[in-house]
């Protein structure tokens, strides 16, 4: 068990710890890496000490890696005051790919995550969306730009889902969050989480509904032994409210996880433990010998009725099973000890060595072991075969995949099945207001008349001492009023940002019968000189970035892929922005080739196109 290793690991590096003035003398990484030991032994007074010692010696520049490390020291000592003493009823290892689905929840409601809430794909951490049928507001985890997993919320509205949104300030970190789920009664979530408070790898949080601000609260570490150093997630509290569940690679490898099946409790009594020893006994979560606890409606079904030859089948698929695994894991071993001799000591190269041969002599009576079940279980499907017995391997396969844990709890592990296939019809955003200039069979006037920052070009058609209405503007839109320092009211259109383009358009707007119109220039919404605007724009260099968000929710049609090839030699990139796909392209120095773009886009049929300027400084 990995956790036992660390532990092991600890104990050999405390038998060889070295005094004060040593340790200055030895490199910051060997600190780093006792820090980090330390940690994952649970002995986090031990790893601030380190870690400490470490920033020391490293300058301000080298040591936001030991920082790090020091503050995940420092919240797991912190923690070590809220231990809570949850009643464990079982506990089994399963692969990580498919774990979720031997949790005691609604069968068929994992579905595999649909591409509208994840197009960028999921990973083994979020490869499943928990969705039973009826379910009208959905949690989920996806990656933004940035390639981090954020929690955005969508919501059915008749017959469509809302456009998907971040969940909250609060639960959004510069780290992964993943497996949002909620309680039976919708009033809590939780999640996991790398980037909030917590002690390194993913903790496991939980934010409650505040019904006065109408939003979910700070979430809060839900500390031992629930969190840990290691990857602890998808917290989930049962219907019939016997159970919480959550997993867990405390005890593993990081291909699999370790599902706890714990008595739910809704007021833990937390206490402090300075006992490590006994820390480390509590992250364990062994389960209670108690006979008395056997949860009848969860018992063993009685498999005594099965043929003894269908019953040697399932035994025999899963010796395969548990073979195959560790053939897996032994490999990987190898892999990992391979990798570290690039990098190794003289010294530890022939320690390394010696470790890889003994393990590479293991290998093959390990192979041969899984070769042999393999025929075993081959020979047996042949005899069916032969006798005219008629077997349903899918079924059998699903039953032998059930872990069965202590007979004294009498909890069964069953697995369920993934649902259909989903597909959500989602809302298309609504399309921002177009600030371009434009003359229209009837003019309309802008509907924000704030000024975005940086220089920006004007043309004032004209200023009066009353309101104008929509027949004054003939047909110019959009159009921005500001109230002018004698208490007038002064209108203008466009958001130019050369003084180029604006007098481009100067004319079209004197010929639209405003003879009088001037430019005006702002910088960061203030009025300056056309003269000084100019003089500033000299010194900047705008760049213009396309998005083009698809009709369809996921693919561009050929029509616009060609109009992209002809316009444009720039890259195309998808992405995800607030939960949709996104095209991006650019970045653009040339407005009027934005403009012919955006013509050539919008003559195939795109519309949700959005423009976003950025400056050269």
């Amino acid at each position: 068990m990995r956790n036992k290793i660390f532990i092991s690991l600890f104990i050999l590096l405390a038998q060889l710890a070295l005094s004060s003035e040593a340790v200055a003398q030895v490199s910051p990484t060997w600190l780093m890496v006792k820090s980090d030991s330390c940690r994952m032994a649970y002995n986090f007074a031990e790893a601030v000490k380190y870690s400490e010692a470490a920033i020391e010696v490293l300058d301000s520049t080298a040591s936001q890696k030991a920082e790090e490390q020091l503050l995940l020291a420092r919240n797991g000592l912190n923690m070590m005051n809220f231990c809570s003493q949850p009643t464990v009823v079982a506990k089994q290892k399963f692969e990580l790919k498919d774990f979720f689905l031997f949790y005691p929840l609604k069968n068929f409601s994992w579905r595999k995550t649909p591409n509208q809430l994840d197009s960028l794909g999921g990973d083994n951490l979020s490869r499943a969306i928990y969705i039973p049928d009826g379910t009208k507001e959905i949690y989920y985890s996806s990656k933004d730009e940035e390639g981090i997993r954020n929690i955005y919320t969508t919501h059915l509205e008749d017959s469509l889902w809302s456009v998907p949104t971040l969940i909250n300030e609060q639960m959004t970190s510069s780290s992964d969050e993943i497996y949002p789920m909620l309680s039976p009664d919708g009033q809590s979530i939780y999640f996991a989480s790398k980037g909030l408070y917590g002690m390194g790898g993913y903790d496991l949080y939980v934010s409650n509904w505040n019904k006065e601000t109408n939003d979910w609260d700070i979430p809060v570490n839900m500390g031992f032994p629930y969190s840990s150093p290691y990857d602890d997630f998808l917290f989930v509290n049962t219907e019939d409210g016997k159970y919480s569940i959550f997993a867990s690679n405390r005890e593993c490898g990081r291909d699999s996880v370790i599902i706890y099946v714990l008595e739910y409790d809704s007021m833990p009594v937390r206490k402090a433990v300075t006992d490590i020893s006994e820390l480390r006994a509590l992250a364990e979560l062994n389960p209670v010998g108690d006979h008395t606890r056997i949860d009848n409606d969860s018992a063993v079904s009685d498999e005594g009725q099965q043929d003894e030859s269908i019953k040697l089948y399932m035994d025999k698929m899963r010796e395969v099973r548990a073979l195959r695994d560790s053939v897996s894991r032994f490999g990987k071993n190898l892999e990992k000890l391979r990798s570290g001799l690039a990098g190794a000591t003289a010294e530890e190269k022939s320690s390394l060595m010696a470790k890889l041969e003994e393990k590479e002599m293991m290998l093959p009576a390990l192979n041969d072991k899984l070769n042999t079940a393999v025929r075993e279980l081959q020979n047996i499907e042949m005899d069916f075969l032969a006798n005219g017995i008629v077997i349903d391997a899918h079924k059998l396969q699903a039953e032998a995949d059930k872990e069965i844990v202590g007979a004294s709890t009498g909890y069964t592990f069953s697995k369920n099945s993934f649902g259909p296939e989903l597909h959500l019809d989602i809302r298309k955003p609504k399309a921002s207001f177009d600030y371009s200039f434009m003359i229209l069979p009837e003019g309309r006037f802008a509907e924000n008349n704030t000024l975005p920052n940086g220089i920006i070009y004007q043309i004032r058609i004209f200023t009066l001492g009353r309101k104008a209405a929509v027949a004054d503007l003939n047909g110019l839109s959009p159009v921005f009023e500001r109230t002018t320092t004698s208490g007038k009211h002064a209108y203008s259109v466009g958001l130019f940002k050369s003084y180029k383009d604006v007098l481009a358009h100067l004319n079209k707007v004197k010929n639209r019968g405003f003879r009088d119109a001037q430019i005006d220039a702002f910088h960061n919404g203030q009025v300056i000189s056309v003269r000084k605007a100019r003089e500033l724009e000299s010194k900047v260099k705008t760049l213009f970035m396309i998005k083009i968000f698809p009709e369809d929710g996921n693919s561009l049609s050929e029509q616009a892929t060609a109009a992209l090839r002809q316009h444009s030699d720039k890259d195309l990139i998808k992405g995800v922005e607030s939960g949709s796909v996104v095209f991006t392209t650019g970045p653009f120095d040339d407005k009027s080739q934005v403009d012919a773009l955006v013509a050539a886009l919008k003559a195939v049929g795109v519309e949700n196109i959005s423009i976003t300027e950025t400056s050269s400084e």
